[in-house]
C-alpha cells in the first residue's frame, strides 16, 4: 500500500507541473539521467497506467452491464461468451493496420482517439443497439489501444524496466478488472440501479444508469489520456496501401515467430489471454450452477481471480528479473491442474481462496514472458507492429477458446466436463512450449539475447 500511495501522490505532484514536450522528449529519447528526465519518464508513465485503468475497468464494467442485457432480452445461453468473442474480432481483423497507426502519431493521441471509439460503442448500447454489435466497436477501441498503451513503455523505459513496468501495469489491469466486474455487478443489483434511476437523469431503466455510469468512466479515461507526454520516438512514415499493411504485418509475424526467444514468449502469452477470457465465463458459469449464484454475485468471482492475477503480477515484478522470465514457464502446467480442481468445490469460502491461488499462477507466469516478448519484439521490430503481432495471436486464440467453449455450451456438457477439458488444455499446451524451448536450447543457446540492444 505504501508503494501505490506513493505512486499515486508522485502522479498527482506532476500532473499540477506542466512540462514541455518538446524538451521532455528529447530528455526521454536519450534516457538522460537526473532529476528532470526522471520526471518526465514518470509523468509519462503514471499517466498511461492511469489512462489504462479507468478504460479497462469501464470496458470490465460494460461486459457484465451487456450480459445482463442479453439476459433481460431472453437472448440463448451459448450468445453470452459471444460477447467476448465479438470484441476481440477486432484485435484479428485489424492487427495489420493498427500497429501502423499506433506508430504514425504520438501514442498518448491514439489512445486518446481509441478510446473515444470505446465511448461511442457505449453510446450504441445506451440507444439500442445490440449489445453484441455495439460491444464489437468497442473492440475496435481496445484493439486499436493496445498497441499505443503497450508500445509506449518500450519507448520511456530500457530493457531492464520491463518486467517493473510489466507488473504495474498487469497488475494496475487487473485491478480495473476486479473493479471493473464488481462495479458491473453492482450497477445491475436492483437495489442500486432503483438508486440510481431516483438520482441521474435520463435514466429511464437499470441499464440506461449503469451505462451513464460507464459513459462517464471512459471520459475520466479520455482526461489521462490527455496527460500523456510525446516521447519524441518517431518510426517510418507508414503505408496507406491496405494490401502493403498487410504484407508489412506478415513480415512482422515471420519475423516474431521465427526468433527462438519470440516464439516461446509468444506461445505462452498467447494460452495465458485465450485461456484467460475462457475462464471468465467459465466462472460465471460454475458460480449459478454449483455454487448458486447469481449474476452479480458470479461476477464478484471473476474479480477473485483477478485479485490473484494481480498478486501474482506485483510478484513478479519484484522477484523476476527479465534474465529469469523462462524458468516460470513450469507455473503454467501447474495453472492447469489446479483449475480442475474447481469440479470439487461446491462452497464459496472454498471458492475464493482456490480461484486466487489460479490468478496468481496466472499472473506470476504471464507477466515476465510479457515482458521479454515485448523486449524481443522492440529489438526485432517497432513497437507498434510488435505489439499487433501479439494482439493478434493472443486474440486468434481468444477467438478459439471462446468459439470451442460456446460448441461445448451448446452440446449442453456439464460445466464440471467443461472444466477439466479446459485445464487439460491448459496444462498439455504449457508442456509442449516447454519442451519446444528445450529442443531449441539443445540446438543453439539463445538466452545471451535477452537484454540484446534494438537493430537499426
Amino acid at each position: 500500500m505504501g508503494e501505490a500511495s506513493l505512486i499515486w501522490e508522485t502522479w498527482v505532484n506532476l500532473a499540477e507541473k506542466p512540462i514541455d514536450s518538446r524538451l521532455c522528449s528529447k530528455i526521454i529519447g536519450y534516457r538522460t539521467a537526473g532529476t528532470y528526465g526522471d520526471v518526465c519518464v514518470n509523468k509519462g508513465f503514471y499517466s498511461v497506467m492511469a489512462a489504462e485503468f479507468f478504460s479497462s475497468l469501464a470496458d470490465n464494467a460494460l461486459l457484465i452491464v451487456a450480459i445482463a442485457i442479453l439476459a433481460q432480452i431472453k437472448a440463448p445461453d451459448w450468445m453470452t461468451p459471444l460477447l467476448r468473442l465479438f470484441f476481440v474480432m477486432a484485435y484479428v481483423g485489424l492487427a495489420a493496420f493498427v500497429g501502423a497507426f499506433a506508430d504514425t502519431l504520438p501514442k498518448g493521441k491514439v489512445m486518446f482517439i481509441t478510446n473515444t471509439v470505446k465511448f461511442v460503442g457505449c453510446t450504441l448500447i445506451f440507444i439500442g443497439v445490440h449489445p453484441l454489435a455495439a460491444y464489437a466497436i468497442v473492440g475496435i477501441g481496445a484493439a486499436a489501444y493496445s498497441p499505443a498503451k503497450y508500445g509506449i513503455l518500450t519507448e520511456l523505459l530500457p530493457a531492464e524496466k520491463l518486467v517493473i513496468a510489466n507488473g504495474w501495469i498487469e497488475g494496475l489491469t487487473v485491478t480495473s478488472i476486479i473493479m471493473g466486474t464488481v462495479l458491473g455487478g453492482t450497477l445491475i443489483n436492483k437495489h442500486v440501479s432503483a438508486f440510481l434511476q431516483a438520482h441521474i437523469p435520463f435514466a429511464s431503466s437499470p441499464a440506461v444508469s449503469a451505462l451513464i455510469v460507464i459513459l462517464g468512466i471512459y471520459i475520466l479515461a479520455a482526461l489521462f489520456n490527455l496527460r500523456i507526454p510525446d516521447t519524441g520516438a518517431r518510426y517510418a512514415k507508414q503505408p496507406l496501401n491496405p494490401i502493403k499493411l498487410i504484407k508489412n504485418f506478415s513480415v512482422s509475424f515471420t519475423t516474431l515467430w521465427k526468433d527462438k526467444l519470440g516464439q516461446i514468449s509468444l506461445s505462452v502469452t498467447t494460452l495465458f489471454w485465450g485461456a484467460g477470457a475462457t475462464l471468465q465465463f467459465i466462472v460465471l458459469k460454475w458460480a449459478q450452477t454449483a455454487l448458486k449464484m447469481t449474476l452479480d454475485k458470479a461476477a464478484f468471482l471473476q474479480g477473485i481471480v483477478a485479485v490473484g492475477v494481480a498478486v501474482g503480477a506485483v510478484s513478479a515484478a519484484k522477484f523476476i528479473k527479465l534474465k529469469s522470465s523462462l524458468k516460470v514457464m513450469p507455473l503454467g502446467i501447474a495453472m492447469g491442474l489446479v483449475i480442475m480442481v474447481m469440479t470439487q468445490i461446491h462452497s464459496v469460502w472454498i471458492a475464493y481462496p482456490l480461484l486466487v491461488v489460479i490468478g496468481a499462477l496466472g499472473g506470476f507466469f504471464v507477466v515476465p514472458m510479457n515482458a521479454l516478448l515485448q523486449h524481443r519484439g522492440h529489438v526485432l521490430l517497432s513497437a507498434g507492429h510488435s505489439i499487433a503481432v501479439q494482439n493478434f495471436n493472443e486474440n486468434l486464440s481468444i477467438l478459439t477458446m471462446l468459439g470451442v467453449y460456446s460448441l461445448l455450451v451448446s452440446l449442453d456438457l456439464s460445466t464440471n466436463a467443461v472444466i477439466v477439458i479446459f485445464g487439460s488444455l491448459v496444462a498439455s499446451v504449457m508442456l509442449l512450449v516447454m519442451l519446444w524451448h528445450r529442443r531449441n536450447q539443445q540446438i543453439q543457446d539463445s538466452l545471451h539475447l535477452i537484454g540484446e540492444e534494438k537493430r537499426h
